[in-house]
């Protein structure tokens, strides 16, 4: 398995990488990043045969979307899976500000919005900035901020865009996993086709496998994984790091230990066994990872084509470390 492989998203009838790029970075994640940079990131993800971009209204209020229509503007339509969201318009003096944007634009912000209008909107004001007329992926993003409008307005609006072409495929785009589960229980048939879940399958949190991913593999729902490095605590756990812990629990820190020195062991990088892990499940069709720099997509690619042994896997379920109805890479 490859980073650049292709394979089929669920039953959508799109061909997407293996490893997608996440852009909410080039919005200005955290700190801000330049133009140029943006570009070059989005480049150097196409050469490495990254075909799977996924953005949003939100990501830098509407600053991540247009960077990502303009660095793909070039590119052959039918050659990349670009996914968006909506449930937030950006609009003067929008009042759901978020302060994890370094730089947004002045004088505009996100304001929650799951009605059908408010979707028809949000659709027709991202194709402008992303200077295309269809969007292959369109998740409802976090729909537990409204779940009623949500699971009603907002999924009747991409029901009806997909019916009309101007939409490929109907997602969520989801940090909870029950949410996701009820979402796929409550809407109107056929529903939605796939799901984005950030940061609920991956090594150090499986609650996805409680419910959502037997739900999603019963009903043909193809799955996304963001959020593999659970916010970058693999790749960094001290206190204060980016990942947001000012603490970082103590039996957290222990099983993060634990998997590191058994990635000593078999030198196995711990983002490597993290990027590989949520694709031995049926229901993920692939991983989507943010990146900021050209570096940080080639050293992602890298990490997802380093061989980890199966011997790996074996030791850390003899470590408690993943329960045993995980499934784990062959």
């Amino acid at each position: 398995m490859r980073a650049d492989d292709l394979v089929p998203l669920g039953r959508t009838g799109l061909q997407v990488s293996r490893l997608g790029l996440g852009l909410a970075s080039l919005g200005g994640l955290f700190e801000p990043v330049p133009e140029e940079q943006a570009a070059a990131t989005i480049d150097a993800a196409w050469e490495l045969g990254v075909r799977l971009f996924d953005t949003a209204p939100v990501y830098g209020y509407g600053r991540s979307e247009t960077r990502t229509g303009a660095a793909l503007a070039s590119r052959p339509r039918d050659a990349y899976v670009l996914c968006t969201k909506v449930g937030r318009l950006i609009e003067p003096g929008g009042p759901d500000t978020q302060p994890i944007w370094a730089d947004p634009p002045a004088g505009v912000g996100p304001r929650l919005d799951y009605s059908y209008a408010g979707v028809l909107r949000s659709v027709e004001e991202s194709l402008g900035r992303l200077g295309l007329d269809r969007i292959d992926v369109l998740h409802v993003h976090d729909p537990d901020e409204d779940f009623g409008a949500a699971v009603g307005e907002a999924y009747r609006a991409l029901a009806d865009l997909r019916a009309e072409g101007v939409v490929g495929a109907v997602s969520l785009g989801v940090n909870h996993a029950p949410v996701a589960a009820r979402f796929l229980r409550e809407a109107a048939a056929p529903g939605p086709d796939c799901v984005l879940l950030a940061g609920r399958y991956n090594l150090l949190d499986q609650s996805g496998l409680d419910e959502l991913l037997p739900l999603c593999v019963e009903r043909g729902v193809a799955v996304m994984a963001a959020g593999v490095y659970q916010s970058g605590l693999l790749a960094d756990p001290r206190p204060g790091a980016p990942h947001g812990y000012t603490s970082v629990p103590s039996a957290l820190a222990a099983r993060i230990g634990a998997l590191r020195r058994i990635c000593t062991t078999f030198d196995v990088p711990p983002l490597a066994a993290a990027v590989r892990f949520p694709l031995a499940h049926p229901a993920i069709t692939n991983v989507v990872i943010g990146a900021r720099a050209p570096a940080e997509v080639a050293g992602t690619v890298s990490l997802f084509n380093h061989p980890v042994p199966g011997d790996f896997w074996t030791a850390v379920k003899a470590a408690g470390l993943l329960p045993e109805g995980a499934p784990t890479p062959a």
